[in-house]
C-alpha cells in the first residue's frame, strides 16, 4: 500500500485545487466583463426613463395646480385663460424610441413620448401649452439626474446622459 502513496487522490497536495480555482475565477471574470457593458447601458436608460416619468408627473402636477413661471403665467392670462385655473392632468404612459446614433453629439438619440389625459382641457392650443410644460419637466428631470444642465440650453432641449441624448416628441392626448 505504501508503494502507491505517490498516486494519491489528494489533489491539494500537488497544487491542483489552486490551479482549478484560478481557472474558474478567471472564466467567471471574463464572462462578467462580457455582460457588464450591456447591463450598464440598460441601467442608464432605466435611470433616464425613471427620471422622465418623475419629470412628467411633476409637469402634470404643475399644470393641474396651474403653477407656472411668472412669464408663462402672464402669457396664459392673456392667451389661454382656462390654463390659469386648476384642472386634472394625468400621465397615462411614457414610451421611448431609439433613433440611432446622433452624429452631432456622437451619442445614441432617444425620443421620449408622453401620453397624457386632461378631460377639462379641450382646445389643441391649450393642450399644446400643457404638453410643452410636461416635456420641459421631463427633459429637466433627466438633465438634473445626470447633472448635465451645463451641456444644454435653458429649456433643457436636448437632455444628456453619458451615452444618450434625449429629445421629447409632442405629448399625445388620450
Amino acid at each position: 500500500m505504501s508503494d502507491f502513496m505517490w498516486f494519491s487522490f489528494d489533489m491539494d497536495a500537488r497544487g491542483q485545487v489552486p490551479l482549478e480555482y484560478i481557472l474558474i475565477m478567471g472564466f467567471t471574470f471574463v464572462v462578467s466583463l462580457v455582460f457588464l457593458f450591456p447591463v450598464g447601458e440598460q441601467n442608464e436608460l432605466n435611470i433616464a426613463l425613471a427620471s422622465a416619468r418623475t419629470g412628467a408627473i411633476e409637469g402634470a402636477n404643475m399644470d393641474s395646480f396651474a403653477l407656472y413661471p411668472e412669464e408663462t403665467f402672464k402669457n396664459y392670462t392673456s392667451a389661454h385663460t382656462s390654463l390659469t385655473k386648476p384642472s386634472t392632468v394625468r400621465i397615462i404612459r411614457i414610451e421611448y424610441r431609439n433613433q440611432g446614433m446622433n452624429s452631432n453629439y456622437q451619442k445614441e438619440k432617444i425620443q421620449i413620448r408622453v401620453y397624457a389625459s386632461a378631460p377639462s382641457v379641450r382646445t389643441p392650443g391649450e393642450r399644446n401649452c400643457l404638453g410643452d410644460r410636461i416635456n420641459y419637466h421631463v427633459r429637466m428631470s433627466i438633465s438634473q439626474n445626470f447633472k448635465t444642465e451645463n451641456l444644454t440650453n435653458k429649456v433643457y432641449n436636448p437632455a444628456f446622459s453619458p451615452r444618450y441624448v434625449f429629445t421629447t416628441g409632442d405629448v399625445s392626448w388620450v
